[in-house]
C-alpha cells in the first residue's frame, strides 16, 4: 500500500479516537445539567434550558462518538454468516457495505450542510421558551458526519489492503 494511505488511516483513527474519548466525557456535563434541572424542579423554579441543553449534549455525544464506535466495532452486526467467512470474504463484503454507508453518509452530509447554512443565514432558533440557536448543534452534526465518513474511508482502505494480503 502507498505510504500516504497508511498515514491517512493512522491519522484518521487517531483523530477519531481522540474525539471519541473527549465526547465520552460530555456525559458528565449531561449528568450535571440533568441533576441541576432535577434539583431546580424539586427545590425552586424549574429551569427552562436544562431539558433542551441535555438533548443538544446527547446529540453531540452520539454524533461525535459515532466514528469512535465504528472504530471500536461497537456497531451491531448480524453474525449468522459473517463469523464463518474467511478474512478475505469478510473484507470483500465489508468493502461493499462500507461504500453503501459512505453513500448514505454523503447524502446525510449534504442535507446537514444545507440545514446548517440555513440556520446560519436565518439565525434559526428552536421553538420553545428558551429558543436556543440551532447553528451550533447543526455544525456539531456536520462534523460528526465528516468524522464518520473519514472513518469509513479508513475502513475501506484497510479492507482493500486485507484483500491484497497487505497488513496496515
Amino acid at each position: 500500500m502507498p505510504r500516504f494511505l497508511i498515514v491517512y488511516v493512522r491519522w484518521v483513527e487517531r483523530l477519531n479516537y481522540g474525539v471519541g474519548r473527549v465526547a465520552m466525557f460530555s456525559l458528565f456535563a449531561l449528568m450535571g445539567i440533568l441533576l441541576w434541572g432535577a434539583i431546580a424542579r424539586a427545590g425552586w423554579q424549574p429551569q427552562i434550558w436544562t431539558d433542551e441543553m441535555a438533548q443538544f449534549l446527547l446529540m453531540g455525544y452520539f454524533m461525535l462518538g459515532g466514528a469512535y464506535a465504528l472504530q471500536l466495532g461497537s456497531a451491531v452486526r448480524m453474525d449468522l454468516l459473517y463469523s464463518r467467512w474467511s478474512d478475505r470474504t469478510k473484507a470483500a463484503v465489508d468493502a461493499v457495505t462500507i461504500l453503501m454507508l459512505v453513500v448514505y453518509l454523503g447524502i446525510l452530509l449534504w442535507g446537514g450542510i444545507e440545514s446548517t447554512l440555513y440556520a446560519l443565514e436565518y439565525s434559526e432558533r428552536r421553538r420553545g421558551l428558551w429558543r436556543p440557536y440551532m447553528a451550533p448543534i447543526k455544525i456539531v452534526m456536520v462534523i460528526g458526519i465528516v468524522l464518520m465518513i473519514l472513518q469509513c474511508t479508513a475502513f475501506f482502505i484497510r479492507d482493500i489492503a486485507r484483500l491484497r494480503k497487505v497488513e496496515l
